[in-house]
């Protein structure tokens, strides 16, 4: 029996930030990884909580379009799908991720 590949986007968010990752729950490994503690931004550029998750979002759908990932299902964890969450998901649709 052959297994399917099952991969997951997690979503953790804290008071300050909020943390993605693609998972292969087959092999438990983490594929692909982004935080907005990561995000570089122009010293001039402030951006809201719901603007830097949105990005966290595109940056994810990037790196894994580089790794040959399209299709995810996402695990919003236990938290509301709106806010932070929802523009993060919406972020990573706009990059190119199906879920």
């Amino acid at each position: 029996m052959k297994k399917t590949r099952r991969l997951r986007l997690a979503v953790f968010r804290s008071n300050k930030y909020i943390y993605a990752q693609i998972i292969d729950d087959d092999k438990s490994h983490t594929l692909v990884l982004a935080s907005d503690k990561n995000l570089k931004l122009k010293k001039e550029e402030k951006l809201t909580k719901t603007q830097r998750a949105e990005k966290v979002g595109e940056i994810l759908a990037k790196k894994a379009k580089r790794k040959n990932i399209l299709e995810v299902w996402f695990d919003r964890r236990g938290y509301k799908y709106h806010g932070r969450v929802k523009a993060l998901a919406e972020g990573a649709r706009k990059g190119g991720l199906k879920f």
